[in-house]
């Protein structure tokens, strides 16, 4: 469920301006069936493949739907998949926290605020004015600039991250998501260039995720002027998933792992890593965006959902 509230106006004014058109109505309801690329939309609702595109883009805008670049017979096509099952809007905040109504914990991590580290070359990190570290070198990832990284990337290792937890001591978690925009991590770009990213909770592997490449055929809408064309320049918007029954990507299930097993009672924080293993099938890389690099202006986001008891 995406959550929305009052409070949050520019989110709100942004999905309620991604639903007012009756052609993206009907393209969330064409993908409830199944991912399709943007020509299928276009026969199935005889239009123009051109407007398709902008409406694909003004929903991807509002968290609606995920699109990835796959290969196709020539060249690569875009797919689209719908995000969420459902959408909230709360008008009246005077009623959030009511006991035995489900309620949304929400904290954005900045990239570069990792508290561990692992890396191997290609690796680097960047902000909004230039390279914060020398490229390939793995131990100027220690370096306390770090926490100003708005793009990092590394070809294996991994990044963690320390959460807090703010929710009353009588509450229950029904879910728990982290959201953030993510691509493999080739030397300059390769579309092409799959990489096997597997994101843990609290030391437990809750799912892995296939980027098909490191996107860039254009320019990333929020990247800096001086940063340049033939590098890096967006990721896919990604939300990994766990709730009592399963682990999620995008909806999909991809382990049996559940929340019970994340021991996230006990625990007075939530530790996140992001990492490429050494036993992965594709050692891709990975290039991690923050809110002034790529297609979507945020940080890693962590959203709990839970109910007080």
């Amino acid at each position: 469920m995406l959550e929305l509230d009052i409070n949050e106006p520019d989110k709100l004014v942004t999905v309620a301006h991604a639903l007012s058109t009756r052609a993206r109505v009907e393209i969330l309801r064409l993908l409830n069936q199944k991912s399709l690329n943007i020509v299928e939309i276009a026969e199935a609702l005889k239009l123009p493949v051109s407007s398709v595109a902008n409406h694909v883009r003004v929903l991807e805008g509002a968290w609606l739907i995920q699109t990835e670049l796959l290969p196709a017979v020539r060249g690569a096509m875009k797919v689209c998949t719908r995000t969420y099952h459902d959408v909230h809007m709360q008008l009246n905040t005077s009623f959030l926290g009511a006991k035995g109504e489900e309620q949304v914990y929400e904290i954005d991590m900045p990239v570069g605020h990792y508290t561990d580290c692992e890396v191997a070359p290609t690796c680097g990190m960047a902000d909004g004015n230039g390279l914060l570290i020398p490229a390939d070198e793995p131990a100027s990832f220690y370096h306390p600039r770090h926490v100003s990284a708005q793009l990092i990337w590394f070809r294996r290792g991994y990044l963690e991250y320390r959460f807090p937890l703010e929710i009353p001591p009588n509450s229950r978690i029904t879910a728990l998501e982290f959201t953030m925009e993510l691509c493999s991590e080739a030397p300059n770009y390769d579309n092409n260039w799959p990489s096997d990213i597997t994101v843990s909770v609290n030391g437990v592997d809750i799912g892995t995720w296939t980027s098909p490449g490191d996107f860039g055929d254009r320019r990333g809408r929020l990247n800096p002027a001086w940063w340049g064309d033939h590098a890096t320049q967006y990721g896919l918007r990604k939300i990994w998933r766990v709730d009592d029954e399963r682990s999620m990507v995008d909806m999909h299930t991809v382990s049996d792992v559940t929340l019970a097993q994340l021991e996230l009672a006990s625990q007075s924080g939530i530790r996140l890593r992001i990492g490429v293993g050494e036993d992965a099938n594709h050692k891709g890389g990975i290039n991690i965006f923050g809110r002034q690099f790529g297609d979507y202006e945020q940080d890693i986001q962590m959203r709990v959902h839970f109910i007080t008891e």
